[in-house]
């Protein structure tokens, strides 16, 4: 692990657009506030590996609330709360979540605190708010902590998932824990079956080529190793995802090989409920309940480096 860093903060302009960035000695980070918190550039500086799939020929716009998620520029990365499937709200079956939930189509507030940035939205139909912290514990992790504060008189429940677009540009590993033998299909695309398990070394090595396929899979209950990642199997760049399985129990993938986007993306997905809509995972009993005024906190680390990635998530 390396030495804690020295981390600058500036503004900048993205695409038209005021975004925040974050720089260590080997980690840049940018992010839109405007655009739902969308974090737009994550580069191993070291290497010049930027992660994250920018918007290409699409319009990098704000989006409508309440639209539906691949009508816009599907590109960096995203949060989808509180569900990803729409569904109806657990305490009111009259008001309806939107399409990979309500933050991402909001505008976020920002405030800059020392070397760390932090973002927040309330929901124009709900009574809570969802606050996310970027920083660095060293110069090659960062961590994204997240807070919802309930401010109703009732415990309410949410699904949470990261929805980080990263870019395929070589044939690429998707590495997982020894454990995870199996992944079970639950978007099938063109090749795979809903509902069928596939042995995760035959389906874990992703190629650049536009295939115009796209598959889902989750690990099929909790996880007792809380780690993703992908590996350049050219360049040796790695970036992991890392979290606590207490706080973050499932994990989902999501790969797009131009079914819905027109460049070959996978996300990791660690996630709170199983799986996709908050409906489901009420049901199932995964869904996350935060009592009536109080709030709820997880964090995620990413890893990013070349060479020994083992070593790096020890």
């Amino acid at each position: 692990m390396s030495n804690p860093c020295v981390v600058n903060v500036q503004m900048g302009i993205y695409k038209g657009f005021t975004s925040v960035i974050l720089e260590s000695e080997q980690i840049r980070i940018e992010t839109v506030p405007e655009l739902g918190g969308k974090l737009v550039s994550i580069v191993n500086k070291p290497t010049e590996k930027e992660w994250m799939l920018d918007s290409g020929d699409r319009a990098l716009q704000v989006p409508e609330y309440g639209s539906t998620f691949t009508d816009w520029d599907m590109s960096g990365w995203d949060e989808c709360f509180p569900t990803i499937a729409a569904c109806p709200w657990e305490l009111d079956k009259g008001v309806n979540l939107p399409d990979h939930g309500e933050v991402w189509a909001l505008p976020w507030a920002y405030t800059i605190e020392g070397n760390e940035i932090i973002c927040s939205v309330k929901s124009p139909q709900l009574p809570y708010c969802f606050t996310r912290r970027i920083s660095f514990t060293t110069g090659d992790r960062v961590r994204l902590t997240y807070r919802v504060e309930n401010m109703s008189d009732q415990s309410i429940p949410f699904l949470w998932v990261p929805h980080p677009q990263f870019a395929i540009t070589e044939p690429t590993r998707i590495l997982l824990p020894a454990e995870m033998e199996e992944m079970l299909c639950v978007y099938e695309g063109h090749t795979l079956k809903n509902g069928a398990s596939y042995p995760w070394k035959d389906v874990s090595l992703l190629s650049p080529i536009v295939k115009g396929d796209g598959r889902k899979f989750y690990y099929r209950g909790p996880v007792t190793e809380g780690w993703s990642g992908l590996l350049g199997e050219d360049s040796g760049n790695f970036l992991l995802v890392s979290v606590s399985p207490d706080k973050i129990p499932y994990l989902g993938v999501w790969i797009d090989e131009g079914m819905f986007n027109d460049r070959v993306t996978c996300a990791l997905e660690p996630s709170i409920g199983y799986y996709d809509s908050l409906e489901m995972a009420v049901e199932n009993g995964t869904a996350q309940w935060i009592a009536a005024q109080t709030s709820y906190e997880w964090h995620v680390e990413l890893i990013l480096g070349a060479g020994d990635w083992q070593q790096a998530i020890k």
